[in-house]
């Protein structure tokens, strides 16, 4: 469930008050990057480097020694803060998705060779239906910091840790009284206030999906107090010997890539890491199932990019996502 998410956060300065001081904070952190903008006399780099540590201490499954490569090496382990509140959001959007949205698919990514274990020499279907056996998030339970698994199951939080890591430095900043703040890791965007220099609301733009078009931006827009995460098929893909294109977005039922005619999905919801985790869910549902589901939860704002029938790129809102 590696994803590539692709925006750009439009920041315009000229100064319009000589009292404020806009401070900006950017480098790799990941395996992508982070771009921090906030208004503050403070220079707080030092601690988001910590919290960085810290979640890649917790999450990261290219370190060996963090919890969730113990976890997944069944190695006896109390769990963190960091990660048990993924671990129960991505509980809770397992249910509302019925699975579309599954961290347990871990050793399938990896047997595809899109984690961070590198290529299973041979994949087929009986290798397939062997990995599936041990997925699922009904099969794996925290209590009281431990997590209880079956052996051959595996966790990847990779869809939604980057947005949680952008919640967690967004919290840190409100907790220290910042007013006016962007945080972006990966394409993941949460906002709060506005651009005090430009005197505007904050601007991000969603990345056209067609890269051989002259148009950069399938959408710009306005992003006031919420979060935002993208989930694209269109640049991370494997194409085998016969010429078959596989995606990075797997079907959670079947174990193979999802051949979904999305190319990218926008949701915009209150935290980040739910607008992140929901993002890859609908990227491997499909149009109508999002339209459908959806209906019962109007908070999430919705935009897709998808290919028509007729090989035309369309693009869909849902519950109010704001176009221009």
């Amino acid at each position: 469930m590696i994803k590539k998410l692709f925006f750009l956060i439009s920041i315009l300065f000229f100064s319009c008050s000589d009292s404020v001081e806009q401070l900006r904070a950017s480098g790799p952190v990941f395996g992508t990057t982070y771009s921090i903008i906030y208004d503050s006399d403070i220079n707080f780099e030092a601690a988001f480097d910590s919290l960085y540590f810290e979640i890649n201490r917790s999450m990261s499954t290219y370190i060996t020694t963090s919890d969730i490569s113990k976890v997944n090496s069944n190695i006896d382990v109390f769990v963190d803060h960091h990660f048990e509140s993924v671990f129960l959001t991505s509980k809770e959007i397992y249910n509302t998705t019925n699975g579309q949205f599954d961290p347990t698919i871990g050793a399938v990514v990896n047997a595809w060779d899109f984690g961070p274990e590198g290529e299973t020499e041979s994949i087929d279907g009986q290798k397939i239906a062997e990995l599936m056996r041990y997925v699922g998030m009904d099969k794996v339970t925290l209590n009281e910091g431990v997590i209880s698994k079956p052996l051959a199951t595996r966790l990847d939080f990779n869809a939604i840790a980057k947005g949680y890591a952008v919640d967690v430095i967004s919290e840190f900043l409100e907790s220290q009284g910042i007013k006016n703040y962007i945080v972006e890791i990966g394409g993941e965007i949460r906002s709060l206030g506005q651009n005090s220099v430009k005197n505007s609301k904050w601007t991000v733009g969603v990345q056209n999906p067609n890269l051989e078009g002259n148009k950069a931006y399938a959408n710009t827009l306005s992003l006031e107090n919420q979060s935002m995460a993208t989930s694209g098929t269109y640049r991370k893909f494997k194409i085998d010997s016969e010429g078959n294109r596989f995606t990075h977005i797997f079907n959670t039922r079947t174990g193979y890539p999802s051949r979904s005619n999305i190319l990218s999905v926008s949701v915009i919801a209150n935290k980040c890491m739910i607008a992140d985790a929901y993002a890859t869910a609908f990227q491997a549902m499909g149009v109508e199932a999002v339209s459908l589901f959806l209906q019962k939860y109007p908070e999430l704002k919705v935009f897709i990019v998808y290919v028509s029938e007729d090989n035309k790129l369309e693009k869909v809102v849902f519950n109010g996502f704001p176009l221009n």
